[in-house]
């Protein structure tokens, strides 16, 4: 674990763009983060990035919230809004201007086109060429009437920028690689000319940064292209940039990127389909960080465990299988009594009404180790509640006339007995003496009869769980 210094707690943030339902690949960024704050006895900070006005809507912040809110990942700090904050990215706009370390580029995007092209045909790499930049003796163009300028960040020229990824190791960029970034968009036609138009991207994240005082950042590799600008932007402005961890991209099971194209859920889908939130959480955690071969761990024991140093450097490749086995594990971890309002919620989507609490309790217990998921402990519990269609092959195979004989004559027996598993298994032993059965040939069609399954747990168990007259019901009926 890292210990922060008291001068500089742990600071984090979970920065999505509202553009689309967030999946498992991208709430895993929100997850480390949270994590390594937590950890560090730090605090957490969400942060929404809604500049893409056409694309951004707020459905997609509602999933987001309630996705977070799913899994538990609580944040200490925000959400704040990029486009409510635009008043204060201006205003470092115009710092960096008046410092001279930003410039107004007067180059319209046809000239700017045409340039890129030359610089293709000539074999170069296409970037802006500094027309605007002002340098000391250069003598720049006379500006063009009515064109509305961008305002163009200088960027250093020679050297490099490095940095020391907590996933990737060092990198190292030539500056003679970057061109001079765009940070702020051409004025709007009802603004005058000179005007500071929208602030873009890659300079609002670092003056959120800053202003938040982030000292970790946690995000997927496809923003390692923007961390060099990012550094000297925040050089420029007085600050050093904080740590960088650029986690691997996550696969689908086709290997593919997780992405809704390639037929990623929403997060909350996996809550509606009987996921447990710790479950989610582990699994997740396990796709690109490990503690040893700790393959099943609480969430308390996530945030005990949790550092930088243990993050894969390879792509993590998603799997259900997994996740529906590690769920399963946590359904076996969890308290009866936890599970019950779970599974009540999952009875509730079918109409069906949940039995009092003990009851469900009760049948959660007996039921939970043949479960991955509190929809199939849902299925199970259905089965005393409404009477189940029995499929015609097994019905066909374990209920023909020559076992009804016998059904009938375990049903006499039920009708006397104490209604408890010991004395159900003695009904049981008496019917298969009397018939001359053995008790497969009796337990599987009773099974069949009453939960529409072969396989159940011990039939004496499962037939308490019902009410008695039900029993005699469904066997008297087959």
């Amino acid at each position: 674990m890292t210990t922060p210094t008291p001068s500089a707690p742990v600071r984090t943030r979970f920065a999505p763009s509202p553009t689309g339902f967030i999946h498992l690949g991208n709430i895993r960024s929100a997850l480390y983060p949270w994590a390594f704050a937590r950890a560090n006895g730090g605090a957490f900070i969400l942060r929404i990035e809604d500049t893409d006005e056409e694309r951004s809507s707020q459905a997609a912040v509602d999933v987001i919230l309630q996705s977070m809110d799913w899994l538990q990942l609580d944040f200490d700090e925000g959400p704040f809004f990029q486009m409510a904050r635009m008043d204060r990215y201006r205003e470092v706009v115009q710092q960096l201007l008046d410092a001279g370390l930003a410039y107004r580029c007067y180059m319209t995007p046809a000239e700017l086109d045409a340039l890129r092209e030359r610089q293709m045909a000539a074999k170069l790499k296409p970037r802006y060429d500094g027309t605007w930049r002002p340098e000391p003796g250069k003598t720049l163009p006379p500006v063009p009437e009515g064109v509305r300028p961008v305002i163009r960040f200088k960027s250093p020229i020679g050297g490099s920028v490095v940095w020391d990824d907590k996933v990737k190791g060092r990198i190292e960029i030539s500056n003679d690689e970057l061109d001079d970034l765009i940070i702020a968009r051409p004025p709007a036609e009802d603004l005058p000319i000179d005007a500071i138009g929208t602030p873009t991207y890659n300079f609002c994240v670092v003056v959120d940064d800053i202003d938040m005082r982030i000292t970790h950042v946690i995000r997927g590799d496809d923003h390692v292209n923007n961390t060099p600008r990012q550094i000297h932007i925040f050089r420029a402005l007085g600050k050093e940039p904080p740590v960088y961890a650029h986690l691997p991209t996550v696969l689908n099971e086709q290997g593919e990127k997780m992405s809704k194209r390639h037929g990623a859920k929403p997060v909350t889908q996996y809550r509606d389909d009987g996921f447990l939130a710790d479950a989610v959480v582990n699994y997740l955690a396990r796709l690109g960080w490990s503690h040893g071969d700790d393959e099943i761990f609480t969430r308390q024991q996530l945030i005990e465990w949790f550092d930088l140093d243990h993050l894969g450097r390879s792509a993590g490749q998603f799997d259900e299988a997994k996740l529906r086995w590690v769920n399963a594990q946590h359904i076996k971890m969890t308290a009866d009594a936890q599970l019950a309002p779970l599974v009540a919620e999952q009875l509730a989507s079918r109409a069906l009404q949940a039995p009092p609490a003990p009851w469900l309790e009760r049948a959660i217990a007996l039921y939970k180790d043949r479960c991955s998921t509190t929809v199939e402990l849902a299925d199970w519990v259905a089965v005393h509640l409404s009477e189940p269609a029995v499929d015609a092959e097994l019905r066909a195979q374990h209920l023909g006339d020559a076992i009804k004989p016998a059904l009938a004559a375990l049903a006499a027996k039920l009708a006397d007995c104490d209604w408890e598993a010991a004395a159900i298994n003695q009904a049981f032993k008496a019917t298969l003496a009397e018939q001359g059965l053995k008790m497969p040939q009796l337990a599987i069609p009773v099974r069949v009869a009453l939960c529409g399954r072969a396989q159940t747990p011990s039939v004496d168990a499962v037939l308490a769980l019902f009410d008695r007259a039900e029993v005699i019901k469904r066997l008297q009926s087959v």
